[in-house]
Protein backbone atom coordinates (compact mmCIF):
# COMPACT_ATOMS: atom_id res chain seq x y z
CA UNK A 1 0.00 0.00 0.00
CA UNK A 2 1.58 3.25 -1.34
CA UNK A 3 2.30 5.79 1.56
CA UNK A 4 -0.18 9.12 1.27
CA UNK A 5 2.36 11.81 1.49
CA UNK A 6 1.12 15.28 0.04
CA UNK A 7 3.42 18.27 -0.18
CA UNK A 8 1.70 21.85 -0.62
CA UNK A 9 3.61 25.04 -1.50
CA UNK A 10 2.48 28.30 0.86
CA UNK A 11 2.77 31.68 0.39
CA UNK A 12 2.97 32.55 3.91
CA UNK A 13 5.75 35.15 5.16
CA UNK A 14 8.18 33.09 6.77
CA UNK A 15 8.60 33.68 10.46
CA UNK A 16 11.99 35.23 10.25
CA UNK A 17 10.03 38.18 8.33
CA UNK A 18 7.39 38.17 10.70
CA UNK A 19 7.68 42.03 12.73
CA UNK A 20 6.68 39.87 15.91
CA UNK A 21 8.70 36.54 17.20
CA UNK A 22 8.62 35.16 20.94
CA UNK A 23 10.88 32.28 21.80
CA UNK A 24 11.78 30.49 24.79
CA UNK A 25 13.94 27.89 26.43
CA UNK A 26 13.96 26.09 29.87
CA UNK A 27 16.96 24.92 30.98
CA UNK A 28 18.43 22.27 32.06
CA UNK A 29 17.88 23.14 35.73
CA UNK A 30 14.47 24.09 35.22
CA UNK A 31 11.86 21.78 36.83
CA UNK A 32 9.91 20.85 33.72
CA UNK A 33 13.26 20.06 31.84
CA UNK A 34 14.77 17.88 34.61
CA UNK A 35 11.25 15.87 34.52
CA UNK A 36 11.22 15.26 30.42
CA UNK A 37 14.94 14.69 30.80
CA UNK A 38 14.50 11.93 33.52
CA UNK A 39 11.48 10.15 32.69
CA UNK A 40 13.77 9.73 29.11
CA UNK A 41 16.60 8.51 30.47
CA UNK A 42 14.51 6.06 32.28
CA UNK A 43 12.78 4.84 29.07
CA UNK A 44 16.01 4.73 27.49
CA UNK A 45 17.68 2.55 30.43
CA UNK A 46 14.13 0.34 30.36
CA UNK A 47 15.00 -0.31 26.31
CA UNK A 48 18.06 -0.89 26.65
CA UNK A 49 17.60 -3.86 29.77
CA UNK A 50 14.63 -5.36 27.59
CA UNK A 51 17.05 -5.62 24.63
CA UNK A 52 19.63 -7.07 26.53
CA UNK A 53 17.51 -9.69 28.58
CA UNK A 54 14.69 -10.61 25.56
CA UNK A 55 16.31 -8.83 22.36
CA UNK A 56 13.52 -6.38 21.41
CA UNK A 57 11.83 -3.49 23.36
CA UNK A 58 9.24 -4.33 25.36
CA UNK A 59 6.07 -1.73 26.16
CA UNK A 60 6.55 1.07 28.39
CA UNK A 61 4.89 4.52 28.52
CA UNK A 62 7.56 6.73 31.19
CA UNK A 63 5.90 9.97 29.99
CA UNK A 64 3.86 10.92 33.37
CA UNK A 65 6.05 12.42 36.14
CA UNK A 66 5.87 15.03 38.21
CA UNK A 67 8.57 16.73 40.52
CA UNK A 68 7.32 18.05 43.56
CA UNK A 69 9.27 21.35 45.01
CA UNK A 70 10.96 21.07 48.58
CA UNK A 71 11.69 23.21 51.43
CA UNK A 72 15.13 25.00 51.60
CA UNK A 73 16.14 27.95 53.96
CA UNK A 74 19.01 30.26 52.11
CA UNK A 75 21.62 32.66 53.66
CA UNK A 76 24.20 34.52 52.27
CA UNK A 77 27.50 32.05 52.20
CA UNK A 78 25.29 28.75 52.26
CA UNK A 79 21.90 27.41 53.57
CA UNK A 80 20.31 23.76 53.97
CA UNK A 81 17.85 21.40 52.87
CA UNK A 82 14.35 21.19 55.34
CA UNK A 83 12.41 19.17 52.86
CA UNK A 84 13.60 17.24 49.96
CA UNK A 85 12.00 17.40 46.40
CA UNK A 86 9.69 14.16 45.22
CA UNK A 87 9.85 12.56 41.84
CA UNK A 88 7.31 11.21 41.29
CA UNK A 89 7.62 8.39 38.51
CA UNK A 90 5.10 7.40 36.02
CA UNK A 91 3.06 5.32 34.08
CA UNK A 92 3.66 2.00 32.30
CA UNK A 93 5.77 -1.09 32.10
CA UNK A 94 6.45 -4.13 31.07
CA UNK A 95 7.32 -6.27 34.65
CA UNK A 96 7.30 -9.38 33.66
CA UNK A 97 8.22 -11.28 30.34
CA UNK A 98 9.14 -15.09 29.51
CA UNK A 99 8.45 -16.00 32.84
CA UNK A 100 11.31 -13.32 33.99
CA UNK A 101 10.82 -10.30 36.54
CA UNK A 102 12.16 -7.19 35.50
CA UNK A 103 13.66 -4.68 37.96
CA UNK A 104 11.43 -1.61 36.45
CA UNK A 105 11.19 -0.31 39.34
CA UNK A 106 14.65 -0.35 40.90
CA UNK A 107 16.12 0.66 37.43
CA UNK A 108 14.13 4.30 37.35
CA UNK A 109 14.91 5.18 40.32
CA UNK A 110 18.76 4.34 39.79
CA UNK A 111 18.31 6.00 36.31
CA UNK A 112 17.01 9.25 38.27
CA UNK A 113 19.87 9.25 40.69
CA UNK A 114 22.47 8.90 38.40
CA UNK A 115 20.95 11.79 36.28
CA UNK A 116 20.88 14.70 38.93
CA UNK A 117 24.58 13.51 39.69
CA UNK A 118 25.19 14.40 36.02
CA UNK A 119 23.66 17.44 35.34
CA UNK A 120 22.78 19.25 38.88
CA UNK A 121 26.41 19.93 40.75
CA UNK A 122 24.62 21.19 44.49
CA UNK A 123 22.20 18.54 44.37
CA UNK A 124 22.57 15.05 46.47
CA UNK A 125 20.70 12.69 44.41
CA UNK A 126 20.19 10.59 47.85
CA UNK A 127 19.30 13.61 50.60
CA UNK A 128 18.05 15.91 48.25
CA UNK A 129 15.08 13.82 46.38
CA UNK A 130 12.52 11.21 47.45
CA UNK A 131 11.72 9.22 44.95
CA UNK A 132 8.20 7.81 44.38
CA UNK A 133 6.83 4.96 41.70
CA UNK A 134 3.77 4.68 40.53
CA UNK A 135 4.87 2.72 37.98
CA UNK A 136 2.28 0.13 37.02
CA UNK A 137 1.76 -2.85 34.20
CA UNK A 138 1.17 -2.37 30.79
CA UNK A 139 -2.55 -2.91 29.51
CA UNK A 140 -3.54 -5.87 27.55
CA UNK A 141 -4.06 -4.18 24.39
CA UNK A 142 -1.59 -1.79 24.14
CA UNK A 143 1.05 -4.55 25.47
CA UNK A 144 -0.60 -6.50 22.44
CA UNK A 145 0.82 -4.38 19.85
CA UNK A 146 4.55 -5.69 20.68
CA UNK A 147 3.74 -9.67 20.40
CA UNK A 148 2.25 -9.21 16.83
CA UNK A 149 4.64 -10.33 13.80
CA UNK A 150 6.75 -7.91 12.09
CA UNK A 151 9.82 -5.65 12.68
CA UNK A 152 7.24 -2.47 12.61
CA UNK A 153 5.67 -1.96 15.24
CA UNK A 154 1.94 -0.29 15.22
CA UNK A 155 1.35 2.92 16.40
CA UNK A 156 -0.06 2.51 19.91
CA UNK A 157 -2.03 6.18 19.45
CA UNK A 158 -3.95 8.08 17.02
CA UNK A 159 -2.12 11.70 17.20
CA UNK A 160 -0.52 14.53 15.17
CA UNK A 161 2.58 16.20 15.47
CA UNK A 162 4.42 19.15 13.48
CA UNK A 163 7.81 20.10 12.80
CA UNK A 164 10.12 22.54 11.15
CA UNK A 165 12.92 24.45 9.32
CA UNK A 166 15.39 26.76 9.51
CA UNK A 167 15.96 28.18 13.30
CA UNK A 168 15.47 31.31 12.98
CA UNK A 169 18.16 33.74 14.38
CA UNK A 170 15.63 34.24 17.50
CA UNK A 171 15.04 31.17 18.27
CA UNK A 172 19.32 30.42 17.81
CA UNK A 173 20.11 32.81 20.04
CA UNK A 174 17.75 31.93 22.69
CA UNK A 175 18.73 28.14 22.45
CA UNK A 176 22.62 29.00 22.41
CA UNK A 177 22.32 31.35 24.96
CA UNK A 178 21.30 28.62 27.74
CA UNK A 179 23.39 26.04 26.39
CA UNK A 180 26.44 28.93 26.94
CA UNK A 181 25.37 29.71 30.29
CA UNK A 182 24.70 25.58 30.88
CA UNK A 183 28.32 25.06 29.73
CA UNK A 184 31.54 23.52 31.14
CA UNK A 185 33.59 26.62 30.95
CA UNK A 186 30.53 28.89 32.52
CA UNK A 187 30.51 27.05 35.55
CA UNK A 188 34.06 26.83 35.53
CA UNK A 189 34.77 30.51 35.35
CA UNK A 190 31.34 31.36 37.70
CA UNK A 191 30.58 28.33 39.37
CA UNK A 192 28.32 30.74 41.24
CA UNK A 193 25.79 31.04 37.68
CA UNK A 194 23.27 27.76 38.84
CA UNK A 195 21.59 25.54 36.27
CA UNK A 196 17.81 26.72 36.20
CA UNK A 197 18.24 29.19 33.03
CA UNK A 198 15.63 30.59 31.21
CA UNK A 199 15.43 32.88 28.57
CA UNK A 200 12.59 33.94 26.66
CA UNK A 201 13.42 36.33 23.49
CA UNK A 202 11.61 38.92 21.67
CA UNK A 203 12.30 40.72 18.37
CA UNK A 204 10.48 43.44 16.71
CA UNK A 205 11.09 43.88 13.58
CA UNK A 206 15.13 43.90 13.88
CA UNK A 207 15.23 44.51 17.35
CA UNK A 208 15.70 41.75 19.84
CA UNK A 209 15.03 41.87 23.74
CA UNK A 210 16.37 39.18 26.15
CA UNK A 211 14.80 38.11 29.40
CA UNK A 212 17.00 35.98 31.38
CA UNK A 213 16.81 34.36 34.53
CA UNK A 214 20.08 33.04 36.05
CA UNK A 215 19.83 31.72 40.22
CA UNK A 216 22.98 32.51 41.85
CA UNK A 217 24.40 30.02 43.77
CA UNK A 218 24.11 30.71 47.80
CA UNK A 219 27.61 29.24 49.56
CA UNK A 220 29.07 31.67 46.55
CA UNK A 221 27.53 35.07 47.26
CA UNK A 222 28.83 36.83 50.75
CA UNK A 223 26.28 39.89 50.70
CA UNK A 224 23.69 41.75 48.74
CA UNK A 225 26.35 43.64 47.22
CA UNK A 226 28.35 41.20 46.37
CA UNK A 227 25.28 39.13 44.63
CA UNK A 228 25.22 42.54 42.55
CA UNK A 229 28.36 42.82 41.43
CA UNK A 230 28.34 38.85 40.32
CA UNK A 231 25.19 39.65 38.39
CA UNK A 232 26.62 42.48 36.66
CA UNK A 233 30.01 40.44 35.82
CA UNK A 234 27.24 37.86 34.10
CA UNK A 235 25.13 40.18 32.83
CA UNK A 236 28.04 41.50 30.84
CA UNK A 237 29.22 37.79 29.85
CA UNK A 238 25.69 37.29 28.20
CA UNK A 239 25.91 40.81 26.17
CA UNK A 240 29.06 40.09 24.29
CA UNK A 241 28.50 36.49 23.85
CA UNK A 242 25.30 37.40 21.82
CA UNK A 243 26.08 40.16 20.68
CA UNK A 244 29.36 38.66 19.51
CA UNK A 245 27.35 35.36 18.00
CA UNK A 246 23.94 37.07 16.37
CA UNK A 247 23.53 39.94 13.84
CA UNK A 248 20.22 42.21 14.97
CA UNK A 249 20.13 46.18 14.37
CA UNK A 250 19.85 45.88 18.25
CA UNK A 251 20.10 43.98 21.08
CA UNK A 252 19.20 44.03 24.68
CA UNK A 253 19.46 41.96 27.77
CA UNK A 254 17.62 42.21 30.93
CA UNK A 255 18.65 39.82 34.06
CA UNK A 256 17.06 38.43 37.21
CA UNK A 257 14.23 41.48 36.32
CA UNK A 258 12.86 40.66 39.89
CA UNK A 259 15.32 41.83 41.45
CA UNK A 260 15.33 44.85 44.39
CA UNK A 261 17.96 46.60 46.10
CA UNK A 262 17.82 47.58 49.39
CA UNK A 263 15.24 44.07 50.14
CA UNK A 264 18.47 41.86 51.59
CA UNK A 265 17.18 38.02 50.58
CA UNK A 266 13.88 39.32 49.55
CA UNK A 267 15.42 40.85 46.82
CA UNK A 268 17.53 38.86 45.00
CA UNK A 269 17.04 35.52 42.86
CA UNK A 270 19.47 33.16 45.58
CA UNK A 271 19.54 29.41 44.67
CA UNK A 272 20.93 26.64 47.04
CA UNK A 273 20.84 23.87 44.74
CA UNK A 274 21.04 25.33 41.83
CA UNK A 275 17.40 24.93 40.86
CA UNK A 276 13.76 26.34 41.68
CA UNK A 277 12.35 22.84 42.43
CA UNK A 278 14.06 23.35 45.80
CA UNK A 279 10.93 25.25 47.17
CA UNK A 280 9.69 27.65 44.54
CA UNK A 281 8.17 25.80 41.36
CA UNK A 282 7.48 22.07 40.61
CA UNK A 283 7.93 20.26 37.07
CA UNK A 284 5.78 18.08 35.24
CA UNK A 285 6.81 16.38 31.80
CA UNK A 286 4.98 18.15 28.52
CA UNK A 287 5.34 21.60 29.84
CA UNK A 288 9.21 22.28 28.72
CA UNK A 289 10.70 22.68 25.60
CA UNK A 290 9.64 20.77 22.57
CA UNK A 291 12.03 18.42 20.91
CA UNK A 292 13.72 20.97 19.31
CA UNK A 293 15.03 22.42 22.33
CA UNK A 294 12.67 25.37 22.43
CA UNK A 295 9.23 26.85 22.48
CA UNK A 296 8.36 29.21 19.54
CA UNK A 297 5.17 30.60 19.98
CA UNK A 298 5.30 31.89 16.41
CA UNK A 299 5.33 28.38 15.23
CA UNK A 300 2.37 25.49 15.02
CA UNK A 301 3.15 23.00 17.94
CA UNK A 302 1.31 19.49 18.30
CA UNK A 303 0.62 18.60 22.39
CA UNK A 304 1.97 15.57 22.71
CA UNK A 305 4.71 15.12 25.69
CA UNK A 306 8.15 12.91 23.87
CA UNK A 307 9.80 12.54 26.64
CA UNK A 308 9.43 8.84 27.92
CA UNK A 309 7.49 7.39 25.62
CA UNK A 310 8.86 4.20 24.58
CA UNK A 311 10.61 4.44 20.95
CA UNK A 312 9.10 1.70 18.91
CA UNK A 313 5.26 2.06 19.07
CA UNK A 314 4.88 5.57 20.19
CA UNK A 315 4.55 8.12 18.14
CA UNK A 316 3.80 11.12 19.85
CA UNK A 317 7.92 10.48 20.52
CA UNK A 318 8.91 8.92 17.31
CA UNK A 319 6.71 11.08 14.83
CA UNK A 320 7.87 14.35 16.53
CA UNK A 321 11.37 13.82 16.35
CA UNK A 322 10.86 12.70 12.67
CA UNK A 323 8.82 15.37 12.05
CA UNK A 324 11.75 18.16 12.74
CA UNK A 325 14.29 15.41 10.90
CA UNK A 326 12.80 15.55 7.79
CA UNK A 327 11.95 19.46 7.86
CA UNK A 328 15.74 19.22 8.46
CA UNK A 329 16.75 17.46 5.85
CA UNK A 330 14.28 18.83 3.41
CA UNK A 331 15.41 22.25 3.82
CA UNK A 332 18.96 21.53 4.06
CA UNK A 333 18.78 19.18 0.51
CA UNK A 334 16.83 20.49 -1.59
CA UNK A 335 17.35 23.55 -3.25
CA UNK A 336 14.70 26.57 -3.23
CA UNK A 337 13.17 26.03 -0.09
CA UNK A 338 12.89 29.23 2.35
CA UNK A 339 10.87 27.36 5.04
CA UNK A 340 9.51 24.17 5.53
CA UNK A 341 6.89 22.59 7.66
CA UNK A 342 6.57 18.39 8.11
CA UNK A 343 2.98 16.82 9.38
CA UNK A 344 2.49 13.42 10.64
CA UNK A 345 -0.63 11.96 11.65
CA UNK A 346 -0.76 8.54 13.03
CA UNK A 347 -3.71 5.55 13.40
CA UNK A 348 -3.89 3.48 16.58
CA UNK A 349 -3.05 -0.19 15.27
CA UNK A 350 -1.27 1.16 11.70
CA UNK A 351 2.31 0.47 11.60
CA UNK A 352 4.24 3.60 12.30
CA UNK A 353 6.01 3.38 8.88
CA UNK A 354 2.41 4.24 6.90
CA UNK A 355 1.13 7.33 8.70
CA UNK A 356 -2.62 8.30 7.95
CA UNK A 357 -1.10 11.11 6.32
CA UNK A 358 2.58 13.26 6.36
CA UNK A 359 2.22 16.28 4.64
CA UNK A 360 5.05 18.86 3.87
CA UNK A 361 3.87 23.13 3.62
CA UNK A 362 6.92 24.76 1.94
CA UNK A 363 7.46 28.14 1.07
CA UNK A 364 9.54 28.73 -1.48
CA UNK A 365 11.93 31.19 -2.56
CA UNK A 366 11.94 33.37 -4.92
CA UNK A 367 12.31 31.50 -8.75
CA UNK A 368 12.19 28.00 -7.12
CA UNK A 369 10.78 25.26 -9.52
CA UNK A 370 7.82 24.30 -7.60
CA UNK A 371 7.18 20.94 -9.44
CA UNK A 372 11.12 19.96 -8.81
CA UNK A 373 11.02 21.40 -4.82
CA UNK A 374 7.64 19.09 -4.54
CA UNK A 375 8.79 16.02 -6.15
CA UNK A 376 12.28 16.06 -4.00
CA UNK A 377 10.19 17.34 -0.80
CA UNK A 378 7.82 13.63 -1.28
CA UNK A 379 11.04 11.33 -2.66
CA UNK A 380 12.76 12.57 1.49
CA UNK A 381 9.11 11.59 3.28
CA UNK A 382 8.94 8.56 1.42
CA UNK A 383 12.54 7.67 2.01
CA UNK A 384 12.42 8.78 5.96
CA UNK A 385 9.63 7.10 6.69
CA UNK A 386 10.65 3.93 5.16
CA UNK A 387 14.02 3.62 7.35
CA UNK A 388 12.13 4.57 10.26
CA UNK A 389 13.32 1.21 11.95
CA UNK A 390 16.29 2.95 12.12
CA UNK A 391 15.39 5.89 13.76
CA UNK A 392 13.94 3.85 16.36
CA UNK A 393 16.42 2.05 17.16
CA UNK A 394 18.78 5.60 17.78
CA UNK A 395 16.00 6.84 19.81
CA UNK A 396 15.86 3.41 22.01
CA UNK A 397 19.86 4.28 22.57
CA UNK A 398 19.19 8.16 23.35
CA UNK A 399 20.64 9.05 20.15
CA UNK A 400 18.36 12.21 20.09
CA UNK A 401 17.67 14.43 23.08
CA UNK A 402 13.68 15.36 23.27
CA UNK A 403 14.18 18.66 25.52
Amino acid sequence: MPRNIAVEILKNKPVSEQDVEIVERKGVGHPDYICDAIMDSISVALSQEYLKRFGDILHHNIDKGLLAAGQVERRFCGGRVLKPMELIIGDRATFKAGGKDIDVEGIAVKTAKRWFENNLRFVDSEKDVRYRSVLAPSSEELADIFKRKGKIRGANDTSAVVGYAPFTSTESSVYETERFLNSEEIKNIHPETGEDVKVMGLRKGDILEMTVAVPLISRYVENEKDYFIKKDKIKTLINRFVHDKFKFDKITVHLNTLDKKGKGLGGIYLSLLGTSAEDADSGQVGRGNRVNGIISLNRPMGTEAAAGKNPVSHVGKIYNILAHKLAKDIYDNVEGVKEVYVWLLSEIGTRIDKPHLASAHIVLQRGADKRKVCKKAEGMIEKGLADIGRLCMELARGRYPVC
